[in-house]
Formats: structure tokens, C-alpha cells, sequence
């Protein structure tokens, strides 16, 4: 049984190089899935699969509204595009990292591709930033 309310509100940073960039006021919706590859370990005379755990796998979508400029969401994932050497540092509501509000940090994810103008009239334009790979930390030390 649930025994708190979440209301959300993710603080998204991307640092390409040296630069890092705080995002969270373009972004509005936000998805981290991590875990482990699987291996598979079944020996002889096992009498189901078992598994280890592998490489880290991480993926991260990110919904932003799309914006132009030096320092804005687009120039900001043109320069993360096909680079692999992306660290994200994310976490569900504000910078201070605590057991209630734990921050991700992953490192050298990977931008494949994304929509730089996406435009219908009378609609904001969005885009949704899929980086992949990386490694990935939980955070929950102040």
C-alpha cells in the first residue's frame, strides 16, 4: 500500500565535453530503464534456467520542447549526436540526492538520432532525445 503521494518534477543536466547544460525547465517527461544483461548459467543437471548478471544496460527518453539557440535543446543535442560520450545526471525532483529522491548519473550514453524540427502549426514543437548505453549510478548520498 502506497504511503506517499509523488508529484513529479526531474531535474535533467547533460554535459557534452565541458559543458553541462540544466534542462529540466524545456523537459516534460522523462524514462530511465536500468539493469543487467542477462547470462545465462544453466549447467548440467539444472532442472530450470539460471542466470548471472552481466554488462549494465541502460536506456533514457526524454520529452523537450524544442528550442534554438547556442545554449538551447536543440544545439545542446546536435552536440551530443553520435558522440557516445554523454553523462545525464538525472533525478526525479530537485539536485539534493537523498533516499527519497535519488539522482542517475550515466555516463558516455549514446545519442543515435533525433528530430531537430518537428513542426505543425499552432502546436509546440517537441522532440524525444533516446540515448542508450553508458554506464549508470544511483545517487543517494547528500
Amino acid at each position: 500500500m502506497a504511503t506517499t503521494t509523488f508529484l513529479s518534477n526531474a531535474t535533467i543536466s547533460i554535459t557534452q565535453g565541458a559543458t553541462t547544460t540544466d534542462l529540466s525547465d524545456q523537459g516534460n517527461a522523462c524514462t530511465i530503464t536500468v539493469g543487467y544483461d542477462p547470462l545465462e548459467t544453466t549447467a548440467f543437471g539444472d532442472t530450470g534456467h539460471r542466470f548471472t548478471q552481466g554488462l549494465q544496460s541502460v536506456d533514457v527518453s526524454i520529452d523537450f520542447f524544442l528550442s534554438y539557440g547556442a545554449t538551447e535543446v536543440e544545439a545542446i543535442l546536435a552536440s551530443c549526436l553520435g558522440t557516445g560520450t554523454t553523462v545525464l545526471t538525472i533525478s526525479p525532483s530537485g539536485t539534493s540526492e537523498t533516499a527519497t529522491n535519488p539522482e542517475y548519473v550515466i555516463t558516455n550514453a549514446m545519442l543515435a538520432s533525433f528530430t531537430p524540427i518537428n513542426s505543425t502549426v499552432g502546436s509546440l514543437a517537441t522532440v524525444t532525445a533516446q540515448f542508450t548505453g553508458g554506464t549508470w549510478v544511483r545517487d543517494i548520498t547528500p
